[in-house]
C-alpha cells in the first residue's frame, strides 16, 4: 500500500528540515508532496535542498492562497493508494502513520481520523476544538472525538471524489462533512500531539468558518 503524503508549507524554515526527516524515516511505501504556498526565501532555499537530493515533489503557489488552497492542490497530482496531509510544524509525529495504517487495513477502511490529547493546549483553543467536533457530531449525527485533527487517512481516489474546494482551515470540516454526507465510516485511532504556541497560524477567530462550513454543506440543497 502507498501512502502520499501531503505537506503544505508556508514560512515553516524553522521546522521543515526536522520534520522532513520525520517523514522519510517512516518505513512505508510513500511519495512526498510539498506546495509551497508562497513561503520566504528561507523556506524556498530548504525545500530546493529537499528537491535537489530527490526525496520530495515539489508543487509552488507563487502566492499564499490558504491551507486548503494547497491540500487541493497536493491532490491534483497524488498517486498512492491512501492520501494523508502533514502539517509543516512539529506538533504531530510521522511515526504515527504506521498507526493509522494498520487500523486502516485490519478494519478494510476507507477513513481513519487520528484523535490527539488537547490537553496541553490552551483552555480556549481546547474548548474552541472539542465545540468544533461538537457541532458537528450534533449537525451529522456522527460520533467523532476530534474534527479537526489534521491526519486524516482516507482512500485517495475517495479523497478525489470529494472536489474540495476550501482554501483555509476550514478544509477540515469541508473534508468531514462530505466524508459523513457520503455515509462513510470514520474509524479513529489515538495519535501523538506535541502542542506549540510558537508560530502558530491557526487562531479562535477560524472557528467562525469552520462553523459556516459544516452548515453549508449540511443544509445545502441538493
Amino acid at each position: 500500500m502507498k501512502l502520499s503524503v501531503i505537506i503544505p508549507v508556508y514560512n515553516e524554515a524553522g521546522t521543515l528540515a526536522e520534520l522532513l526527516d520525520q517523514v522519510l524515516a517512516v518505513p512505508v511505501e510513500k511519495e512526498v508532496l510539498i506546495v509551497d504556498d508562497g513561503s520566504d526565501q528561507a523556506t524556498k532555499d530548504l525545500l530546493q535542498t529537499a528537491v535537489d537530493n530527490g526525496s520530495v515533489q515539489l508543487i509552488t503557489h507563487p502566492e499564499n492562497k490558504g491551507k486548503g488552497a494547497a491540500v487541493c492542490t497536493g491532490l491534483e497530482h497524488v498517486s498512492g493508494d491512501v492520501v494523508i496531509i502533514q502539517d509543516a510544524d512539529l506538533e504531530y509525529d510521522p511515526q504515527d502513520y504506521q498507526v493509522l495504517l494498520a487500523v486502516y487495513q485490519q478494519n478494510q477502511a476507507q477513513t481513519v481520523y487520528g484523535v490527539r490529547d488537547l490537553s496541553q493546549r490552551s483552555r480556549l483553543m481546547r474548548w474552541g476544538n472539542q465545540a468544533m467536533t461538537a457541532v458537528t457530531n450534533l449537525l451529522f449525527g456522527s460520533h467523532l472525538h476530534d474534527m479537526e485533527t489534521c491526519y486524516k487517512l482516507i482512500d485517495r481516489q475517495l479523497m478525489q471524489s470529494l472536489q474540495l474546494n476550501s482554501r483555509g482551515f476550514e478544509i477540515e470540516a469541508e473534508i468531514t462533512s462530505k466524508l459523513l454526507l457520503n455515509k462513510v465510516n470514520i474509524y479513529e485511532a489515538p495519535i501523538k500531539y506535541d502542542h506549540r504556541e510558537e508560530g502558530k497560524k491557526l487562531t479562535p477567530w477560524d472557528g467562525i468558518p469552520t462553523v459556516r462550513t459544516l452548515l453549508k454543506y449540511r443544509f445545502r440543497r441538493g
